[in-house]
């Protein structure tokens, strides 16, 4: 068990080849250092009855690549490659259950912000990673607040890009939120109206209907989101994305969020105003049903979501 709450692995995937974890480091003065310039995605892997299989794998490898693009420092990998070291580095590592995370990055080239001058890296890390919100909170649900901090506008920010210096402004989110008792923090866009969670998509379900926040550029567009989205519907709910105002979170019948590292976690109450029961939902503990069947290969994954390692 690693000092930060995880489950250290052996090795990390760089460029091509392995490194032993904790002799995989970046110089002080790297880019991705100074300045935040790396891309990143988080992928889960499960067990399944078939071993170990990566949940939407290619799409979120599709996206890490497009993040890449977006600042201007794709690696000279194809998708293939990259899909093909996460699933090497998996079978290296010799994990099951886990967390994959994928990461270009510019190197140590110079301490100026002409990112170009300095060297595109790539990695490949998996561990052992449980719950993000605790293990009960699949069940009971999470108590969560409004952020004082407000998401980017759009155009500064690249909002479609998960980047690793956008996550300053989740890191503030969450330690604001956790600091005065809550799980986690649900974050407003610069005109008022309801964005994502600090890390994660939010649903909101109200008459029945499954609704999302449209997304306006001050959100990152969720592969997990998509999947829930498409599981609702699977399950005869009406999907909905538009506008949300910060007061129908409080009148919702429930809410939940959704990520690779949340999956789908009820949210039972916001500033301390109970969502609906205050406790789990049903339309939210049948998304999650779903979702967890297909995930784990308890269903015949009819969408195509599991890439077998």
């Amino acid at each position: 068990m690693g000092a930060v709450g995880f489950q250290e692995a052996t090795w990390i995937w760089r460029d091509g080849e392995y490194v032993a974890w904790h002799e995989c480091k970046v110089h002080l003065l790297a880019t991705a250092v100074q300045f935040g310039t790396s891309v990143f995605e988080g992928i889960r892997a499960y067990e399944t009855p078939e071993g170990p299989a990566v949940f939407r794998l290619d799409a979120h490898i599709d996206r890490l690549i497009d993040s890449a693009k977006i600042y201007r420092m794709v690696p000279d990998y194809s998708a293939d490659d990259l899909a093909k070291a996460c699933l090497d580095t998996i079978r290296k590592n010799e994990v099951r259950n886990c967390y994959i995370r994928p990461m270009i990055i510019r190197g140590y080239g110079t301490p100026g912000l002409n990112p170009t001058l300095s060297p595109i890296e790539t990695y490949v890390a998996a561990w052992g990673w449980g719950t993000y919100l605790g293990a009960e909170a699949l069940e009971a649900g999470v108590d969560v607040c409004v952020s004082s901090w407000q998401r980017m506008a759009p155009n500064t920010f690249p909002a479609r890009a998960k980047a690793g210096g956008h996550y300053v402004n989740a890191q503030l989110m969450k330690m604001e939120a956790v600091q005065n008792g809550y799980a986690d923090a649900i974050a407003l866009g610069p005109g008022g109206l309801v964005s994502e969670g600090s890390g994660m998509n939010l649903f909101i379900v109200d008459g029945g209907r499954v609704i999302s926040p449209v997304l306006d550029g001050t959100s990152l567009v969720g592969i997990t989101r998509s999947a829930v989205m498409q599981i609702a519907m699977d399950l005869g709910y009406e999907v909905e994305e538009r506008p949300v105002p910060r007061e129908s979170l409080y009148t919702a019948d429930e809410l939940f969020f959704a990520g690779t590292a949340a999956e789908v976690t009820p949210v039972r109450s916001v500033d301390r105003i109970e969502i609906g029961e205050g406790k789990a939902g049903p339309v939210t503990l049948d998304i999650q049903r779903r979702f967890l069947q297909t995930v784990q290969g308890k269903n015949d994954d009819p969408h195509g979501y599991l890439t077998h390692v």
